[in-house]
């Protein structure tokens, strides 16, 4: 990191900070991985877990060979057994080779599908029909004494069948099952090795191979294909088809027309719903005469028709071309993953179960829920099993303990970290850092009551007092009353913002803030100053209003809520409360799906109503603006435009020939060269943070001589950007495009 700009700092402990951004965005990262309970977990599973047979649902178990002897010495005294190992088990073929290799290997009998035979007289066998075959690796009588050879005989059936061997009851054909390794004696299911490893979605060893471990996978959304089904087809009503300048799509929607029996020219929605079916979806075995006119000749070809979907699928399978998938892609959305059903692993892994749980099971709870599973749980496990268990669920417990006390028990643990608000990402890491339990740190944390309900706060500021009762030094950079209120000492900066701060205004106890006549914020503390509450609101447009009927995402209840139009809505209630599932994730989604073609899969909701009285919807959400190094206030506000545009028509610049892109850093032309606009250089120090020192050639001024030779009110184009706001609305106020942006940007405070 870069040196801070300071003489010196006293008495600093190592420090942590938690900001303001976002969790990764990462789809593989979710609440249990960003905790780290997810590692604790894999541990768990790994070394407590037992394995159950997906045919039978029963425990399977790893026996040694000593083990197998103990059963069968505890069966019944002179039960006669013979000891069997599988080589073939439901599959087809003669299989005459190894019928031949055991009888070179000296054994005698074999019994093939239920029936005994000696080796030599095993009739021919069907290659078309499934067979089991089993080796006869020895006959006895259960009784003292006979257990070295059990061993022996064990040892050479376990090396015969790959791990697995049977005993079998010579009277009453009743059947004891052996296995070396992991495996399930009905379907062969097996397991060769439980490691953390095999618990992870991010590695091959234990993600579903048909999804990668992501849980999800693309699909033709039909909602995409066919955004309006007001339309009909002949307007375009199918997206992938209507932009297409080929005749053969038209074609193809008269031959149907003409053999179903439909209108070309009714809207979509509302033809009969098998008619809609077999568009999306193909006519089935059933033949449609196809009629074609390529301008040169006609011809007619009679077959079942695809369906849009499925030939859409088969292009996308068969292509080689990114432009061919770039444009398919528009129409495609994301879905759970059939294969794993969204669990993200193997059979294998899920296969392994604590107290009858997966741990896709486990993670699928909510927080609340899992701390009481997991608080249980020792109960349920043998003394065995408790004593391996105890350390890792100690650490488990302590963290979701954490996250239920900073108010976050209605996430589940599987809940992807991109989908969560900045309010609750920070508090995510917040309860990480608190859970490693940490002493003699400086914990710094940047606002840290964004996006929290009032009856959150206090579990919030609970939180960070029991970080500072550890030991720890807690700095909190905030402007809720609550927390102001309730700190141990505070600092108040200012007076104003921008050149008109970065002084200490007042310091001490909040009483001692309060008590200074030159802090703002001690002002309203005491309530000398305050924000009036309006004496009147509006009415809004009358009659007219957004309503989102049905909506269900996450833990909606199938409610209705209407939106007014043309009035200023707040939608609050406590953190979870389901605000950002109904305002963001069903009705912006579904908005900007409908107005905008984007590729954006909404909540469930049965219908949005209004849609009429809007045509264009825009999300602010708290993602960083600058999409590159180069993005500043001017460039993103687009307060930059106007003003390359107004130094364009300067006399200098007319006289020159100069255009509005003389005046852009971004590209060769009025800027300096040697640092292509950018007024620094860079010098790579290795195993020290790069060093940018002022271009030499411009003196970190961006532009050549000639360019800055253009000005405007004494002003050249690097003098501008180097404005504040404030100072550039005075110099730009009787330019209404660019005063407009400016005073915006006054009166958030910027």
């Amino acid at each position: 990191m870069q040196k801070p700009d300071v003489d010196s700092i006293d008495g600093l402990s190592p420090a942590i900070s938690i900001e303001q951004k976002t969790t990764s965005r990462n789809p593989r990262s979710t609440v249990a991985t960003v905790t780290e309970i997810y590692d604790y977990l894999r541990l768990l599973f790994a070394r407590v877990g037992v394995p159950h047979s997906p045919a039978t649902g029963l425990p399977i178990e790893s026996q040694t060979v000593s083990q197998m002897v103990d059963r069968v010495m505890e069966m019944t005294g002179g039960t006669r057994l013979y000891l069997l190992a599988p080589i073939v088990r439901g599959r087809k073929g003669e299989y005459k080779r190894e019928l031949q290799d055991i009888r070179k290997r000296g054994f005698q009998r074999v019994k093939v599908d239920g029936e005994l035979y000696d080796i030599e007289d095993v009739p021919a066998l069907n290659k078309k029909v499934k067979h089991d075959i089993e080796v006869v690796v020895d006959r006895l009588k259960v009784r003292d004494g006979i257990a070295s050879r059990l061993a022996d005989s064990f040892e050479t059936a376990l090396s015969l069948s790959d791990g697995l061997a049977f005993t079998e009851d010579a009277d009453t054909g009743e059947r004891a099952t052996f296995s070396a390794k992991f495996a399930c004696p009905v379907s062969g299911f097996t397991i060769d090795e439980i490691e953390p490893r095999l618990f992870s979605f991010n590695s091959p060893f234990g993600a579903c191979p048909a999804c990668d471990g992501l849980g999800t996978e693309m699909y033709f959304d039909p909602g995409l294909v066919v955004p309006d089904d007001r339309l009909s087809l002949d307007e375009g009503a199918i997206a992938p088809w209507a932009n297409s300048t080929s005749q053969y799509y038209i074609q193809t929607l008269e031959s149907l027309a003409r053999h179903f029996g439909f209108d070309l020219s009714a809207a979509l929605g509302t033809l009969a719903d098998t008619v809609r079916r077999m568009i999306l979806y193909g006519s089935d075995d059933e033949p449609v005469t196809m009629v074609y006119d390529d301008g040169l000749r006609s011809y007619e070809i009679k077959k079942p028709f695809e369906g849009v979907i499925p030939n859409m699928e088969r292009r996308w399978r068969e292509t080689d071309s990114s432009w061919v998938r770039d444009e398919l892609s528009r129409y495609q959305t994301v879905t759970g993953c059939e294969t794993c059903a969204g669990h993200r692993l193997k059979p294998e892994a899920l296969a392994v179960k604590i107290a009858g749980l997966h741990i896709s099971g486990t993670t699928e709870m909510s927080i609340d829920r899992a701390h009481a599973w997991f608080a249980g749980l020792e109960e349920s496990l043998t003394p065995t099993q408790r004593e391996i268990a105890r350390r890792i669920l100690r650490e488990v417990n302590e963290r979701l303990r954490f996250l239920v006390n900073v108010g976050l028990e209605y996430l589940t643990l599987s809940r992807a970290s991109a989908t969560l608000s900045g309010g609750e990402s920070q508090r995510i890491r917040l309860a990480s850092q608190i859970g490693s339990g940490l002493t003699g740190v400086l914990y710094v944390l940047d606002e840290p009551s964004i996006g929290l309900h009032q009856r959150d706060n206090d579990r919030l500021l609970g939180t960070l007092k029991r970080l500072r009762d550890l030991g720890n030094t807690v700095i909190v950079v905030e402007h809720d009353e609550e927390a102001i209120l309730s700190a141990d000492y505070v600092v108040d900066m200012g007076p104003g913002a921008g050149i008109h701060g970065g002084r200490v205004v007042a310091r001490g106890t909040p009483a001692d803030v309060m008590a200074s006549p030159e802090s703002l914020t001690g002002q309203y503390l005491t309530g000398f100053l305050q924000i009036p509450v309006p004496a009147r609101r509006r009415a809004g447009h009358k009659g007219r209003c957004l309503a989102v009927i049905g909506a269900r995402a996450n833990n909606l209840a199938h409610i209705t809520v209407d939106f007014p139009l043309g009035v200023f809505t707040c939608v609050t209630g406590v953190s979870g409360g389901g605000k950002s599932t109904l305002v963001v994730e069903t009705l912006y989604r579904a908005l900007a799906r409908r107005l905008h073609g984007a590729r954006l899969h909404p909540g469930a909701h049965d219908r949005i109503e209004g849609l009429e009285f809007i045509d264009k919807v825009v999300d602010i959400d708290q993602s960083p603006i600058g999409r590159t190094p180069r993005s500043n206030p001017a460039t993103y506000t687009g307060a930059f435009t106007p003003i390359r545009e107004l130094f364009a028509e300067m006399p200098t610049a007319r006289e020159r020939g100069y255009g509005p892109g003389r005046f852009s850093f971004n590209v060769a032309g009025g800027r300096c060269e040697a640092c292509q606009g950018d007024g620094v250089l860079k010098v790579e120090m290795h195993f020290l943070p790069d060093v940018y020192v002022p271009c030499d050639v411009c003196q970190g001024r961006r532009y050549n001589r000639e360019t800055l030779e253009v000005l405007y009110k004494g002003k050249n184009i690097t003098d501008v950007l180097n404005m504040t706001v404030e100072d550039a609305y005075e110099l730009f106020n009787a330019v209404p495009t660019l005063a407009r942006k400016l005073q915006t940007l006054l009166d958030v405070g910027l």
